[in-house]
């Protein structure tokens, strides 16, 4: 028996990395997975990756920065499964990003950029938010990042709104018993990392680390899990650091 068996569960850019993990980590435990992603050629794959190995998924192209591509990946997943439970709103533009300063990045890519990493968590959150009061409740996990606490640019403020949004929107649906968390991840080795993130730069962050070695995406799994699970019950609007110590808060 799993955790999540009789679940449904959207991860949004489950086509690779961390999403990745999520999706086939909630499979395992029992939950059906909708693999949301816009690259639809990664994103089938990893849905029948998933029934190959006896879990069940199916993939849902969707733009999260498109309110009505959201909804319409939400109207899939509870016309295939039913209904929906839980959602993960892990997708963004990361790999491939452009590096600039807020002050000279050029505007429009920064409004494509924020409609993505930021936007994209709230549309996709309103439109599942009704399927999961139809259940009776659910829960939410949006994905941030250490970023939000050091200099990253219109990265890192993308990633402050996250935490912000994930706090408002604790108040605004507790009251149909949905919980919403994040979780903040350090440098972690995924091929959006390798090909965005300088080596040198990544070297210095590893050193400055108490514990010294890039994160996985199956280090974050666990965290995943479990604020979507009973077990976080009394836990919303907090976000979670998965980091090697990167960031300390007291």
């Amino acid at each position: 028996m799993g955790r999540f068996d009789g679940k449904v569960a959207i991860v949004t850019g489950a086509a690779r990395g961390i999403g990745e993990e999520y999706a086939r980590a909630l499979a395992r435990e029992g939950a059906r997975v909708v693999v949301a992603d816009i690259n639809a050629e990664l994103g089938e794959k990893v849905a029948k990756q998933i029934i190959a190995d006896g879990g069940e998924a199916a993939y849902s192209k969707v733009d999260i920065s498109d309110p009505d591509s959201a909804r319409a990946m939400a109207e899939f997943a509870a016309e295939r499964f039913g209904g929906i439970d839980y959602l993960v709103n892990n997708a963004a533009i990361y790999g491939g990003m452009k590096l600039d300063f807020l002050l000279t990045v050029d505007w429009d890519y920064y409004k494509k950029f924020m409609s993505v990493n930021f936007d994209g968590a709230l549309l996709c959150t309103r439109a599942v938010a009704p399927y999961l009061t139809e259940r009776g409740g659910g829960a939410i996990v949006n994905q941030s990042s250490t970023a939000a606490w050091v200099y990253s640019g219109f990265y890192g403020v993308a990633k402050v709104g996250v935490n912000g949004l994930t706090q408002q929107l604790a108040h605004e649906l507790g009251g149909s018993n949905i919980r919403i968390n994040a979780i903040a991840p350090g440098p972690t080795d995924t091929e959006a990392t390798r090909t965005t993130t300088p080596e040198e730069m990544v070297k210095k962050m590893v050193k400055g680390l108490p514990l010294k070695r890039m994160g996985r995406p199956a280090d974050l799994v666990g965290m995943c899990l479990f604020l979507l699970s009973a077990e976080a019950g009394w836990i919303t609007g907090q976000i979670f650091n998965v980091d090697g110590g990167q960031i300390i808060r007291s």
